[in-house]
């Protein structure tokens, strides 16, 4: 995922992280073939860098090594100092690991469901198979805006000279919606601002960037933030003037004209990422959706069982953890380490 470049990583640690991350490479047959960020999650426990920005747990590996794996072979190898009791792989991706079923000394956690669309065949199929009430909304959305004399367009943005200035207007947006009053609106002096400005910075001069704007009469109405890896294009953030009139919505008139763009041939786009909690849209748009998960690893196998009783949940071995139970937020926080990685076995 383009989230997990080494520029964006390093920008949420330089924005977000405390100072006490620890990054372990792990090493197999000559050359490197897993790395984590990991962040202390209180006395004896550790999880993955999790900052919110991010959509998945900070954490690569040569296809075939599991979280479960991983996790195992940090515990046994003390590489983290101290005593680890409890590792948690946090916001894991079945597309990219498949999730496992729980151990004796391993459990997984429903995180929240997220949706994707594939961009395949036509905008004209694909629109029609759309609910009635969706295409009839927007429909009339258009003809007021046609009625009224309101010229609406898109403009895609790419380049790095245009992401500053972009990111601007995106902040001027959340600025005058909720997020300004919860504090967390992308400002140029605050970290979220710093953030971003150097994620879609960097990743516009590999050609990654790609920022989706809606304009009615030349003024900023809606915007999505994203980078676009292969064929995929990975939606981080979403904002939109809250000030517009309640009959219009400039966010969805925007993701239709998005969609209209991507289904042309040639585009680029064969896939779109939406990361987070599957809102009332996502489903109108698309049909998928699939279940992120954390995965937490205990030292000893009693202390699953006592975590569980703790909780309330006595789990049995080889059984999920019920839907809605969570291993919680990690705590943000540099040394290194290093271990040797083995080759799962049939048990792991």
């Amino acid at each position: 995922m383009p989230f997990m470049a080494v520029d964006v990583v390093c920008a949420a640690l330089d924005a977000f992280g405390s100072g006490n991350e620890v990054l372990l490479c792990g090493r197999g047959a000559g050359r490197e073939r897993a790395m984590m960020l990991l962040a202390p999650r209180g006395r004896f426990r550790w999880s993955t860098f999790q900052p919110s920005q991010l959509p998945l747990g900070a954490w690569v590996a040569e296809h075939g090594l599991s979280p479960d794996h991983l996790a195992k072979q940090v515990l046994a190898s003390r590489v983290l100092g101290g005593l680890c009791l409890e590792l948690s792989m946090t916001q894991v991706d079945p597309v990219q690991s498949q999730r496992e079923v729980d151990g004796p000394s391993t459990r997984h956690d429903d995180y929240v469901p997220t949706a994707w669309l594939e961009v395949s065949g036509t905008f004209d199929d694909y629109w029609a198979a759309r609910g009635k009430n969706l295409r009839q909304n927007l429909r009339k959305q258009r003809n007021k805006l046609a009625a009224e004399g309101t010229a609406a367009e898109m403009r895609i943005w790419r380049e790095q000279g245009d992401m500053a200035p972009a990111l601007i207007r995106f902040g001027e947006l959340e600025g005058r919606g909720w997020k300004a009053e919860q504090g967390t609106a992308i400002r140029a002096g605050n970290a979220q601002g710093r953030f971003y400005t150097e994620v879609f910075e960097c990743a516009a001069g590999r050609g990654e960037a790609l920022l989706t704007e809606y304009l009615f009469d030349g003024r900023t109405v809606a915007m999505n933030l994203g980078l676009q890896r292969g064929g995929t294009w990975v939606v981080l953030k979403t904002a939109y003037d809250e000030s517009v009139a309640k009959s219009l919505s400039p966010a969805s008139l925007l993701r239709e004209t998005e969609l209209v763009h991507f289904f042309q041939p040639h585009s680029g786009i064969e896939r779109i990422e939406y990361y987070g909690r599957v809102m009332e849209w996502h489903t109108k748009l698309t049909d998928q959706q699939r279940m992120l998960y954390h995965v937490t690893c205990f030292r000893w196998s009693w202390l699953k069982r006592l975590a569980a009783m703790r909780r309330g949940v006595i789990a049995r071995p080889g059984t999920a953890t019920p839907r809605g139970q969570s291993t919680g937020n990690p705590v943000r926080g540099q040394v290194g380490g290093h271990a040797a990685i083995s080759a799962p076995r049939e048990s792991d």
